[in-house]
């Protein structure tokens, strides 16, 4: 027998990541006549849900990253034993993963739409120019997935109830004005992005050809400081006189 000690939350976590190893060894050894379950405790249990055709392989992603993603902005505990997802934590952090998922598999199908997110406490909606947002999101969402892993959050573009589209951070954990994780990390890397495109759009040829200008310019300022080039050319003038 497999012995795990510690809290109950490290040792379902640890349970949960036996039981998924095993299940890709041998199918059907833990979900073998597995039912979906929803729980309405408040505090820590476990749910867990059926995935249906593809969705297991959306939802875990390349080397099981998004299903990293949205354990870690959820706060929760996510892990995939054979086809089914089993989320552990409290009743607000189950329901929040489970909300994730929903969303993510949603969003195979078109936009999103979510209301109400003034009414959450683990949402940042960013309104973007519409001149912005492809230099936001990158190209298939590639600098959105690159703030997500740097800031432990999940993000996309949704719309509202009048079907206005904008960025919207999810996290349970709020952040801090210096921290590098959590929602007020991700809102400043975005408004980087959406300064830095302004400022390409408003100087023309951008910074990078800015920075291709300076080395010149500080070349064309040596004579002028009386380097050796400078020394020399007032030499050959004060011979020839």
């Amino acid at each position: 027998m497999l012995i795990i000690c510690g809290p109950e939350r490290g040792r379902r976590g640890a349970e949960l990541k036996v039981m998924s190893g095993v299940e890709t060894k041998n199918p059907g050894h833990f979900t073998r006549g597995i039912r979906e379950k929803t729980t309405d405790t408040r505090g820590f249990d476990t749910d867990r849900f059926i995935f249906k055709d593809d969705e297991l392989s959306y939802c875990l992603g390349k080397q099981g990253t998004t299903r990293k993603k949205l354990e870690r902005a959820s706060g929760a505990i996510l892990e995939y034993v054979g086809h089914a997802a089993f989320i552990a934590g409290t009743l607000k952090e189950r329901r929040r993963c489970r909300e994730f998922v929903n969303w993510l598999l949603a969003q195979r199908k078109g936009s999103v739409c979510i209301r109400d997110v003034a009414d959450r406490d683990d949402a940042t909606e960013i309104h973007i120019p519409e001149n912005c947002k492809g230099w936001v999101t990158g190209n298939r969402g590639s600098e959105l997935r690159r703030m997500e892993e740097e800031t432990l959050t999940y993000m996309f573009m949704a719309v509202d109830e009048k079907g206005d589209e904008r960025l919207i951070i999810f996290c349970h954990d709020p952040g801090t004005k210096t921290g590098s994780t959590g929602r007020m990390a991700a809102e400043r890397l975005v408004n980087e992005l959406i300064q830095e495109k302004l400022r390409d759009d408003d100087g023309g040829r951008g910074r990078s050809d800015s920075r291709r200008r300076s080395p010149s310019r500080r070349k064309d300022s040596s004579p002028r400081m009386g380097g050796p080039a400078g020394s020399r050319r007032r030499s050959r003038s004060r011979s020839r006189r």
